[in-house]
């Protein structure tokens, strides 16, 4: 957390200096110069929009037609919102911690984010096709982001901002939670009952963390992948995650989380019994 590149190039260079050799594989996320993976930066966005994609297909939503709410507009939000606008959907709204506008025709990431920049924050920045126009949205709070009524909400900020209060309001029918933890166990309850498909943290932003095993095999092989093969591998993982998954969740009729936890613990049990000597051969 708050960390970046150059911070993870002292932290690489001190731990050499300790251990007095190269170990370019300590750290994940380091600038490219130092061993960093190509597409690291896009990849927990990209990772989510991946399994975007893969909900889409499976429950049938019109691309153009599903709106979309991002709560955060950091490198994961950003990404995840860039990468949707791409693939056709319509991202409404967005927010950084001072607030967010929504855009009912669908608002630019790439122009809102240059925006941001100018004006230190998100609010007024109501950027649509080539233009910021101040007639083509109005400002919300992050609270009213969560209950606006959108097809799926993005909650990509911080933990526990779906809390049962919040879960109870929810018109959102679909979740994909970009922020680590960010529904608690009370709201997880209730958005069960409900019927709201929410594609739990542990898949939905595991595109981050497995680009760094990417850019950790990359170090170690001392081989390095252009752009578009680390998005081919990421993708294959994503996907295949969320198959694995769905099958548990339809199977079992658990909520989505219960059927990743599952999904999980089943993968240790089964080494566990190769190691004891207990699997069916």
């Amino acid at each position: 957390v708050n960390t970046n590149g150059q911070i993870r190039a002292w932290m690489l260079d001190e731990y050499e200096k300790t251990v007095g050799g190269s170990e370019p594989g300590a750290f994940t996320g380091k600038p490219i110069a130092l061993g960093g993976s190509a597409g690291r930066e896009q990849a927990t966005g990209l990772g989510g929009c991946y399994i975007l994609e893969k909900l889409a297909k499976r429950y049938k939503l019109d691309k153009k037609a599903t709106k979309i709410a991002v709560q955060g507009i950091g490198n994961v939000g950003y990404w995840f919102a860039y990468f949707a606008n791409r693939a056709g959907y319509r991202v409404v709204a967005i927010s950084d911690s001072k607030g967010g506008v929504y855009v009912e025709d669908g608002l630019n990431p790439e122009l809102t984010m240059e925006c941001k920049r100018e004006k230190g924050q998100v609010a007024g920045c109501y950027c649509v096709g080539s233009v910021c126009d101040l007639a083509s949205g109005h400002k919300i709070g992050n609270d009213e982001l969560l209950e606006l009524p959108v097809d799926i909400l993005v909650p990509a900020a911080l933990e526990n901002v779906i809390d049962e209060g919040v879960a109870k309001k929810l018109q959102a029918k679909y979740m994909i939670e970009m922020a680590n933890g960010p529904v608690s166990p009370e709201a997880d309850k209730i958005l069960v009952e409900r019927g709201i498909i929410s594609v739990p943290d542990v898949l939905a932003n595991a595109g981050g963390v497995t680009t760094s095993y990417f850019e950790w095999v990359q170090n170690n092989m001392g081989y390095y992948w252009e752009e578009e093969e680390v998005f081919g591998k990421l993708k294959k993982i994503m996907e295949r995650g969320f198959d694995e998954i769905v099958k548990i969740y339809e199977r079992e009729r658990v909520g989505m989380r219960e059927a990743a936890y599952l999904y999980g613990v089943g993968r240790v049990v089964e080494a566990m019994k190769w190691r004891s000597g207990t699997s069916k051969i």
